[in-house]
């Protein structure tokens, strides 16, 4: 597995990490936790180094999961996690965001115990809290970064403003959003302001929830408490509709020798070096399957056919629904 370093931090990671979510949450029914200990430590041994967790993410129950799985070799991958919502500690039900100073110190001790670990390597805000001042969270991170709890500062889901105010206080590692083949707003703002400033960036979602693996269609039905039911671009009708995208990584597929998702990945990685993308999955197949596209090479002309072949596509939902996309981008 090729390496890459995250923006001017010199934080060394794997060209494509792990999104740990979907093991404990979001997708239907979490894994067995053997199952999801030997999918990890099977990562591993392919040449991931990089973990990506949250304590939302079960609640709780990812970061232990994660913990467990990685307490063999700590030393040698290197561990994501995020604060920034207000959850019960023993329901776990989200009660909105809070990144109050003491409540990020709270959240940041109760990881490292979940992660078993000394040091958080990447420490996010998961989503801006518009009650706080960026900047008294940057500070608090900067504290626990000077206490050794903490090794780097990230940003997910951050609009450039809230990006600038807190890598003024405390410099940014990383920032995280959605980006993919069908969602490309970063692009914008968001990837010029990263690459200004020398912060790397961390796409998930990067097949689109699974839709551009070419694996779902209008007829797909999903398990219960997998989210994506919710989802606008998820609705049947536009499920169809985006079919079309899915044909052109289909016919590029075909072309390079690789799969629909490789090709998607390796989009992702020609796109900037500072871009490491967390594909997630709970089948080992899959995890494979996305490994292997560190080692697909499009070419300039590649890259110029999948540009000409989507301009002309649209891609029919809206990313959430209108009550949780107010949370994006402040």
């Amino acid at each position: 597995m090729q390496k890459r370093t995250l923006g001017k931090s010199r934080l060394e990671v794997s060209a494509i990490g792990l999104g740990c979510m979907g093991l404990s949450a979001g997708y239907g029914p979490a894994v067995d936790k053997p199952a999801g200990i030997a999918l990890i430590r099977s990562a591993f041994e392919r040449g991931v180094t990089f973990f990506d967790t949250a304590e939302a993410y079960g609640p709780f129950a990812n970061e232990e999961l994660l913990g467990e799985a990685l307490a063999p070799i700590r030393d040698k991958v290197v561990i994501a996690t995020k604060f920034g919502f207000d959850l019960d500690p023993k329901t776990g039900q989200q009660h909105g965001v809070d990144s109050r100073p003491a409540h990020i110190r709270d959240v940041a001790e109760a990881s490292l115990k979940r992660l078993k670990t000394e040091t958080i390597d990447l420490l996010y805000q998961h989503r801006v809290d518009p009650n706080v001042p960026i900047e008294d969270v940057a500070g608090t991170v900067k504290e626990l970064i000077r206490e050794g709890k903490v090794r780097h500062f990230g940003l997910s889901e951050a609009g450039v403003q809230t990006i600038r105010r807190a890598h003024a206080v405390e410099p940014l590692t990383a920032v995280q959003s959605e980006y993919s083949l069908w969602w490309r707003e970063p692009e914008a703002e968001v990837l010029p302001t990263l690459a200004e400033l020398g912060i790397g960036f961390v796409p998930f979602s990067p097949l689109g929830r699974g839709f551009l693996t070419g694996a779902i269609n209008e007829n797909t039905t999903f398990a219960g408490g997998d989210f994506r039911s919710n989802l606008p671009r998820f609705a049947p009708e536009a499920r169809k509709a985006n079919q079309a995208l899915v044909a052109v990584l289909g016919d590029i597929a075909k072309r390079k020798r690789a799969t629909s998702a490789q090709i998607a990945l390796a989009w992702l990685l020609a796109q900037k070096p500072w871009i490491v993308p967390i594909p997630g999955t709970t089948k080992h197949n899959r995890l494979e399957e996305n490994i292997g596209a560190a080692a697909v090479e499009l070419t300039s002309d590649d890259l110029g056919d999948i540009e000409t072949a989507i301009s002309g596509i649209t891609v029919h939902g809206a990313r959430y629904p209108e009550q949780l996309q107010r949370l994006i981008n402040r």
